[in-house]
């Protein structure tokens, strides 16, 4: 293979059997469910970078159900975002997120920088129960329950709320182990189709453990609970701070 072959086809890892094809990268019936709760200002603080700026002290645990993706294929994933605001607009900062696919965790970690890490999150309906887990290997990590569609929400609301900007930290390692990449990257969700969305009574446990730290951001009061399918694209990203220069 010759400079000018590899410098046209290289876009992801491995040069010659990449992990993930090239997008756009849409979602079919992607399910969600999400437990808005109340945590700790001081842990919130601790974990959320400058730029961005805490609104309040509030964290939305998503479970995310993906049976029809370009590229990625069929998963399930777990994690937590917070509502933060940069430079006056509100959106989420994408904190942790555990998932059971390698293709969406290599294509995740190098487009966007997501933090994505392997586990084996689950989301099913349970007799009148919407069920969300997280487990890191045999341990349970992360557990969640919800009256199975209640009430509906209004899905025009739902829709704006998730036109919002989020952002992630694209960390890249140089090969001395020193940081060569370390950007704020904004992206959006487009093209978004709500089909259903409900409500109900919920419930968040958070369990401690040495890898898989989602109960470092505790749960002091559950706020709300929501369900919902939704077809979309996840947007490519714009970088909007660069921690090495600025």
């Amino acid at each position: 293979m010759k400079i000018e072959d590899v410098r046209r086809t290289a876009y992801s890892m491995p040069l010659t059997s990449p992990s993930y094809p090239k997008g756009p990268y849409k979602f079919f019936n992607r399910e969600f469910f999400v437990v808005t709760y109340r945590t700790d200002m001081a842990a919130l603080e601790k974990v959320v970078p400058e730029p961005l700026k805490v609104i309040e002290p509030i964290v939305k645990y998503e479970f995310i159900r993906m049976p029809d993706s370009t590229g990625f294929g069929d998963y399930t994933e777990t994690g937590q975002v917070i509502p933060v605001e940069l430079n006056g607009v509100k959106g989420g900062y994408v904190h942790s997120m555990y998932l059971d696919d390698e293709a969406p965790i290599a294509g995740g970690r190098e487009l966007w920088g997501f933090p994505k890490k392997l586990a084996r999150p689950s989301l099913k309906v349970e007799s009148d129960t919407l069920v969300g887990t997280l487990h890191y290997g045999s341990v349970l990590v992360a557990s969640a329950t919800m009256g199975y569609k209640y009430a509906a929400l209004d899905k025009a609301a739902l829709h704006q709320s998730l036109l919002g900007p989020n952002w992630v930290i694209k960390i890249i390692p140089h090969v001395d182990g020193t940081t060569r990449v370390c950007e704020l990257v904004e992206y959006y969700l487009e093209d978004i189709t709500v089909q259903e969305a409900w409500t109900g009574p919920g419930a968040l446990g958070l369990f401690p453990h040495a890898l898989a730290d989602v109960a470092k951001l505790p749960v002091l009061e559950v706020i709300s609970a929501a369900h919902f399918r939704t077809d979309l694209t996840l947007g490519l990203g714009k970088v909007v701070h660069d921690y090495l220069k600025d």
